[in-house]
């Protein structure tokens, strides 16, 4: 069954550019300001939508994302309020794809069951859950892919060739690649090894790859997109909400608009990379 983000990733390639995934943490700064950007972010150029999912203990992430996650816990954020931010987006939008990024803490307690059902409900099309290894399967991923959703896995700078076969095993909707070994929001990855590495995981599998960690500025997202199937920003979006709040940390004025401006810059920066250097997108 062809599920949004398939549908999406056909779309690019034959439109022969890389897509632009967008990460918001979901109630950050606040419930009402964070459905404003998220139902903005189509509009300003994002291709997929990654909605954090909060969480008291982050792991793999820096401390922009951390500092995200902290903010929404105390503006009220849970799994229910994702999980109704994405119903009102869903209300204007029927084709964007939405994942839900974060970790298993947060949906186990809410119930495994009960948050397919929710999410599927609520309009949700995939999930990226970075600490459930192929190990664990069955505990979210073999769920999740029969109630019809996406579970997308992470590879690594130092998954290798025994180890990736795993990975791949039950991910659909795409493939995300983490660009630099690390933490969320540091450091910043070698496009010629990245190229490399990124070339020899399409030998491995048919799915799109994005690629993400370190990408903070349009020259970033135009080196990515140029050979990635879809360039993944979060940290610098998550900075520019924290950038745009007053000393006692609510949102300015212009913080919507901040955030729309900073996805228009960059997702246009992807989607020409291809067609500014030639490169034809991934045929999978």
């Amino acid at each position: 069954m062809s599920t949004r983000i398939d549908r999406r990733f056909a779309k690019l390639r034959e439109e022969g550019k890389a897509g632009f995934v967008a990460f918001v943490t979901a109630a950050d700064p606040d419930i009402e300001a964070c459905i404003e950007i998220v139902k903005g972010l189509p509009g300003a150029g994002a291709d997929v939508i990654e909605l954090g999912m909060p969480f008291t203990d982050p792991m793999a992430d820096g401390p922009a994302i951390q500092e995200a996650s902290i903010r929404a816990l105390k503006a009220g954020g849970s799994m229910k309020v994702t999980l109704d931010l994405v119903r009102r987006f869903r209300e204007g939008d029927q084709d964007t794809p939405i994942v839900l990024m974060g970790y298993f803490n947060p949906i186990y307690h809410y119930g495994v069951d009960a948050f397919l059902a929710d999410a599927s409900a609520a309009g949700v099309d995939g999930l990226i859950v970075v600490d459930l290894p192929p190990e664990e399967d069955a505990e979210l991923c073999l769920p999740a892919r029969d109630a019809g959703l996406n579970f997308i896995r992470l590879a690594t700078p130092t998954t290798d060739e025994a180890r990736l076969p795993a990975v791949l095993a039950n991910t659909s909707g795409f493939l995300y690649y983490v660009a630099i070994a690390g933490i969320t929001g540091t450091g910043s990855a070698d496009r010629g090894k990245l190229e490399a590495e990124v070339n020899a995981i399409r030998a491995a599998t048919q799915l799109p790859i994005a690629v993400g960690f370190g990408i903070k500025t349009p020259e970033n997202a135009a080196e990515i997109g140029a050979f990635a199937d879809a360039v993944v920003v979060g940290s610098a979006l998550v900075q520019c909400v924290a950038d745009n709040l007053d000393a006692r940390g609510r949102p300015k004025a212009g913080l919507v608009q901040a955030i729309h401006d900073k996805v228009t810059e960059l997702a246009s920066a992807a989607h020409s990379a291809k067609k500014a250097e030639g490169v034809q997108g991934s045929t999978a």
